[in-house]
């Protein structure tokens, strides 16, 4: 790992989160990503399982984490399975955890060994009422893939049919979604990366720079500053490209008098940093595109302040709704016709705000969380409204990250520069 090592009370806190909510004689297993094949004989870069990591600390593949908070010997209450190392798979692969060095990331004391866990589970398993089984139920999942968790509940299943079976998923939405301080000092450093790298920035674009060049510049920061790689795909638009969300060719010229939009975050010990600012490539905004970025930024100081406990997002959305109405008027963009005739599930601002306004973040950039309970103290949403606008070949997107507490919310990107003044007298310098 590229990072310093996190402080073990993260993971030693997560368990004791989640062993609270269990039921009693109940056993939990969670399994660890497939390393994932590639073309020809290579494997993508392995990316752990995220509830398995937030449990353990632990990026190695073939691991796992059975907790038995019941089981009648102490010391296979909690326990950590590793793959034993190999000299020769580490001459080809690098070298694979020993236990002192498991035990200090994870804060568990217990280490066994892959091939010697069937005989152990299977004890453990008779002695239990019920078994907790993971599965990727993130309400973004799309994809068909029948992934190494859902291959290990059949298996599971397969072999003790009349056990009672349970969500460990359940669980882990709700105690993902509420950072405890120790975590959000990971997701801050993630940020402060990230801060760094976008004041490196406005020090590099300039008409003529191309799109991939500010993309490399943003890797390079990110990788001298101990990240762990990038927290997703880097969006670079410039101009025209800046109204397509998800635009990650980052192929073109930045040109003088455009816009350009970057959407990118750093990821510091498997947390994640999620930041969108919108520059203009000769360092100087015109009137109209000061006016349309004010607005982005009426809209995202207003969406910031309703971020309490006690909301829900889907409440939230509808409010910042009317308030992107109001701007929206204002720069002439909609009429107040518009608004009259509007259709309640697509009212008329949605022409220019086209995606949702907050997600949780954590260790996925999109969290595990609900839209419809309460926003709760805790919880870590991105704030991100932009304005798009076809008939001006326009984009703007304004983005911080936002921790709920009980005495208010907390922008932890608050000392990244986000006014048009802030902006255009750093890009002069």
């Amino acid at each position: 790992m590229k990072y310093l090592p996190l402080n073990s009370k993260i993971f030693i806190k997560n368990r004791e989160r989640f062993i609270a909510q269990m039921q009693q004689n109940s056993i939990a297993i969670f399994v660890s990503n497939d390393e994932v094949p590639e073309n020809g004989d290579a494997t993508h870069k392995f990316k752990q399982n995220s509830d398995l990591y937030w449990l353990s600390g632990v990026e190695q593949e073939d691991s796992m984490v059975i907790l038995f908070p019941d089981n009648p010997d102490p010391k296979y209450r909690e326990v950590l399975v590793l793959v034993r190392p190999n000299e020769m798979k580490e001459k080809w692969d690098g070298k694979r955890l020993r236990v002192q060095e498991a035990q200090a990331i994870s804060g568990m004391k217990t280490i066994v060994w892959l091939d010697s866990i069937d005989a152990l589970l299977q004890t453990w398993i008779h002695l239990a009422d019920n078994i907790y089984l993971d599965s990727n139920e993130n309400d973004r999942k799309g994809s068909l893939v029948r992934s190494r968790d859902y291959r290990f509940i059949d298996e599971m299943k397969n072999r003790y049919p009349l056990h009672h079976y349970l969500r460990a998923a359940k669980i882990m939405k709700e105690l993902r979604a509420i950072k405890t301080a120790e975590e959000v000092e990971v997701i801050q450093k993630a940020i402060d990366i990230t801060e760094q790298t976008f004041r490196r920035l406005l020090k590099f674009i300039k008409p003529g720079v191309t799109e991939y060049k500010i993309e490399a510049e943003i890797f390079h920061s990110f990788l001298s500053q101990r990240a762990t790689r990038p927290a997703y795909g880097s969006i670079i638009a410039s101009g025209d490209n800046a109204r397509i969300l998800h635009y990650v060719n980052n192929n073109q010229v930045c040109r003088d008098g455009e816009l350009i939009l970057m959407d990118f975050g750093a990821e510091y010990g498997n947390y994640c940093a999620d930041l969108t600012r919108t520059v203009p490539v000769n360092g100087k905004f015109t009137k109209r595109q000061k006016e349309v970025y004010n607005a982005c930024l009426a809209i995202h100081d207003y969406a910031k302040s309703l971020l309490k406990p006690g909301i829900t997002i889907v409440d939230y959305t509808e409010k910042v709704g009317d308030e992107a109405t109001r701007q929206f008027l204002k720069l002439g963009l909609i009429t107040k016709a518009d608004v009259k005739n509007e259709d309640s599930e697509n009212r008329a601002y949605r022409k220019y705000l086209y995606h949702g306004i907050s997600h949780h973040l954590g260790i996925d950039v999109h969290d595990l969380g609900t839209r419809t309970a309460p926003i709760k103290a805790g919880m870590v949403f991105t704030v991100e409204p932009g304005i798009y606008i076809e008939e001006e070949k326009m984009g703007i997107r304004i983005e911080n990250n936002i921790w709920i507490t009980k005495t208010g919310n907390k922008d932890l990107f608050k000392n990244i520069p986000i006014t048009v003044e802030e902006i255009e007298a750093l890009m002069k310098k």
